[in-house]
């Protein structure tokens, strides 16, 4: 019996509900998920396991114009994803007002197959779907327009039969036990850097990082270190709160979700440490894994 494996990469504007869209089709809860946009920075790997197939998705950063190194390196995460793709779902927000040139400037030309996927149809009417197909379908001449809610997770079953069709005959890229390609210290640092950006207004989520100094698997208990990393003392500050009681909130909410991810009693603690101007500067984001 023939197997297909191939990748499949998911792109589209900040916000438009890409890490929902894969966390649902995958099942599993891998790309942290808020209400703000950029929350996504790496290219985060989400693979689907079945017997005669294997369909690995790229979640990405949604594509900006970049401003400083970080986002530098995360739109180098997507043109990653978009040079390997045998496949792109490209993600439009149902209200967004076609000024997507940003996104459609690196899938216009490409001669790889594209599906569009217009989201959150659940907050529009069929007039605004219709309109919306139109559009899409003369613009970019996709293979296929899903009108759906990744939220609600409406419409999404023929997407996977659809992206079947277009994956090559090849043998598994990654184990067929493996869902992604990251490891846990990973997911537990994205965790606690959605709490961050659940709980904090304005820079301060964007100016963070979180780093996994110390992960020890016990019998009974995971002793979890981590540090926050903010580029200014004022942002230290605001992140710790009145006496410690935000950086305890957040650290209350992220072992909850650490305990159910990891399915272990977890111990963890966290410190904040300034790293002045640590998005601009290539050897801080080197070491937090953001690579050119």
């Amino acid at each position: 019996m023939s197997h297909k494996a191939g990748f499949v990469s998911i792109i589209g504007k900040p916000n438009v509900g890409k890490s929902t869209l894969m966390n649902a089709l995958i099942g599993e809860k891998l790309s942290i998920i808020t209400p703000k946009a950029q929350t996504t920075r790496h290219r985060i790997l989400g693979i689907v396991n079945e017997e005669n197939y294997q369909i690995v998705f790229s979640d990405t950063p949604g594509i900006i114009k970049p401003k400083y190194q970080l986002q530098d390196s995360m739109m180098s995460s997507v043109n990653g994803a978009l040079s390997d793709a045998d496949l792109i779902l490209f993600v439009t927000d149902i209200h967004e007002g076609h000024d997507e040139n940003d996104v459609l400037e690196k899938i216009e030309k490409t001669t790889i197959p594209i599906i569009v996927l217009i989201n959150k149809i659940d907050t529009a009417t069929q007039e605004d779907v219709e309109e919306k197909t139109t559009y899409w379908t003369e613009k970019l001449n996709p293979k296929h327009v899903f009108a759906i809610s990744a939220l609600h997770e409406y419409n999404l079953s023929g997407i996977m039969e659809t992206v079947l069709n277009f994956l090559p005959e090849h043998p598994a890229y990654y184990d067929k036990e493996d869902l992604t390609d990251r490891n846990q210290r990973f997911f537990v640092s994205e965790i606690i850097r959605e709490k961050i950006f659940n709980n904090y207004q304005k820079e301060i989520p964007y100016s963070t990082e979180v780093v996994v100094t110390s992960f020890k698997e016990e019998e009974k208990i995971t002793r979890i270190s981590a540090e926050i990393i903010v580029e200014r003392d004022s942002q230290k500050n605001i992140l710790i709160g009145k006496g410690g009681s935000m950086l305890k909130k957040v650290g209350t909410e992220a072992r909850k979700d650490i305990e159910k991810f990891l399915d272990q009693k977890v111990f963890l603690e966290t410190f904040v440490k300034v790293l002045p101007d640590w998005r601009s500067k290539k050897n801080y984001l080197k070491s937090f894994g953001y690579e050119n």
